[in-house]
């Protein structure tokens, strides 16, 4: 792993004393403090539908230290040689040759496995990295429907989509909790939820203020309702897969028991990749969760120096 550069003045945030106390039960919290308050390294997903990687690399070598990501054939860590941190003024950038999106955000879509030919949704699709990986790896074939609620959102979703040449995607604007009822259904679908954003403090360092037990608790009635209409709108057969950069049990674990309870056609999938993972957490504040969701993927920022994540794969029988 590259050496952790503190962000600057770091020393001085403070934490909320119940945030502490609760992650001090999850997790090793000096090791987790110290990756939440250090810059993230920097990383780029090349664009197969506009250059090959290969073609990519001999581009940006000369000027731009590539280190491939283990997790995906097509994503690196970056860093310039002399110091460049402005990656999205590169004209590969401007041109669509590259995504600048962060390493662990790039694992939902490998864990998804889209083919080419299939019908993908991706409910809260903007700004559009996965979105854009997905048909990516559809190889502009089969169709995506890339969804947000709110105007604001779509337009970088758009802009994005057309800047890496993603030709398949119709974009829509509906409540996530809709989809379960239009009677469309759909081979592949993700579901990236809206959460806490506690994995990802490192990009966000307003989080660490922003959180309360209450607001964990909201989401996770959001998350239960979302995915439960992307359940009910997936084909028999089908995959879906559920991701947060949260890490707090009620929004990841919690979540994906409460589906398995209510749903009992939802079969969790191993999720095997090249990466630090730790142990799915089972019990949780006097609540024990279902021996399965062991099979779900959970990382904390320590584990390979990304963004906190969770992710969980769930066949409809």
């Amino acid at each position: 792993m590259a050496q952790l550069k503190p962000i600057p003045n770091s020393e001085k945030i403070v934490f909320k004393q119940k945030f502490i106390d609760r992650y001090s039960k999850l997790t090793n919290w000096e090791l987790f403090k110290k990756y939440s308050l250090s810059f993230l390294r920097k990383s780029i997903r090349v664009n197969t539908l506009k250059i090959s990687t290969e073609e990519l690399k001999k581009r940006m070598s000369k000027d731009w230290v590539l280190e491939q990501i283990p997790w995906f054939s097509d994503g690196f860590w970056i860093e310039h040689k002399k110091g460049r941190l402005d990656i999205g003024n590169t004209i590969e950038h401007v041109l669509g040759y590259i995504y600048v999106q962060e390493s662990a955000s790039m694992i939902p879509p490998v864990v998804l496995e889209p083919k080419a030919g299939e019908r993908i949704l991706d409910v809260a699709a903007s700004p559009g990295s996965k979105a854009t990986q997905i048909s990516q790896m559809l190889q502009n074939q089969g169709a995506l429907v890339a969804n947000d609620i709110t105007g604001d959102r779509l337009a970088s979703l758009g802009i994005n989509l057309q800047r890496l040449g993603a030709r398949n995607c119709a974009i829509t604007q509906m409540r996530g909790e809709q989809f379960g009822n239009t009677g469309i259904e759909f081979d592949k679908i993700l579901l990236d939820a809206p959460c806490s954003g506690t994995g990802a403090i490192r990009k966000s360092l307003k989080t660490i203020q922003m959180w309360n037990p209450d607001m964990v608790k909201r989401l996770s009635n959001i998350q239960k309702a979302l995915i439960a209409s992307a359940f009910n709108a997936l084909k028999t057969q089908g995959t879906l897969v559920y991701s947060t950069c949260s890490n707090e049990p009620e929004e990841n674990e919690g979540v994906i028991d409460w589906l398995l309870s209510k749903f009992a056609n939802a079969k969790l999938q191993d999720i095997s990749l090249d990466i630090t993972r730790s142990p799915a957490i089972l019990e949780f504040g006097g609540k024990s969760y279902n021996p399965e969701i062991k099979k779900c993927l959970r990382i904390w920022p320590q584990d390979n120096d990304t963004e906190g994540f969770f992710v969980a794969k769930i066949i409809k029988e």
